[in-house]
């Protein structure tokens, strides 16, 4: 008689049927947070940092973080895209720091900490996604790692720029949330036998 710890089905693996169904409402997730916190941060963002833009500016970070802890949690551990997933858990909560520092000095700050973010997350983003390719979908996730990186690029610029305002980030939260969008209409889904 075998316990739940030690049969075979009790943890989810990324050939189990769970995981990319897991993977696949993680990434539905993300696209509805991205595109609520990228409307409610280009309604709210001008050319000052509000208490509401700095918060907004923070949580999205930590969100980030949340959702790698839960897909650490749905992945075999001691794959290559668990070990990402712990990088950008690291990424993600220095960022969060970095932002709540950079907010008390404004917006050209904010951007470059945002700049540094994008350019490193998405070099993990395009590491995990080509591990994970697999499983389907994960084109959409290497393209959004890639362009998250050029864009990182771009913040530094607009940082030295007169007028940086951070709406732009919104454009940035929103373009990355269709690309988990695409890639969870993209997982392929698993094969029942009867």
């Amino acid at each position: 008689m075998s316990t739940p710890a030690t049969t075979p089905t009790a943890h989810i693996t990324p050939h189990s049927p769970t995981a990319p169904a897991s993977l696949r409402k993680l990434y539905l997730t993300r696209f509805a947070f991205a595109a609520v916190w990228a409307a409610v941060l280009f309604a709210t963002a001008d050319s000052t940092l509000s208490v509401l833009s700095g918060t907004l500016l923070v949580i999205y970070p930590l969100f980030d973080v949340a959702c790698a802890v839960v897909d650490v949690r749905s992945a075999r551990a001691g794959e290559g895209p668990v070990r990402g997933l712990y990088a950008n858990i690291a990424l993600s909560t220095l960022t969060a720091i970095g932002l709540a520092v950079a907010a008390t000095s404004g917006i050209p700050a904010v951007l470059r900490v945002w700049g540094a973010w994008a350019v490193t997350a998405g070099l993990v983003q395009l590491v995990v996604g080509a591990l994970r390719r697999r499983i389907g979908g994960q084109w959409a996730m290497i393209t959004s790692g890639a362009i998250s990186t050029l864009a990182g690029a771009s913040f530094f610029a607009m940082a030295g720029q007169d007028g940086a305002k951070v709406s732009s980030l919104a454009g940035y939260a929103f373009l990355g949330g269709v690309f988990f969008l695409v890639s969870a209409l993209r997982i392929k889904r698993p094969h029942t036998h009867a």
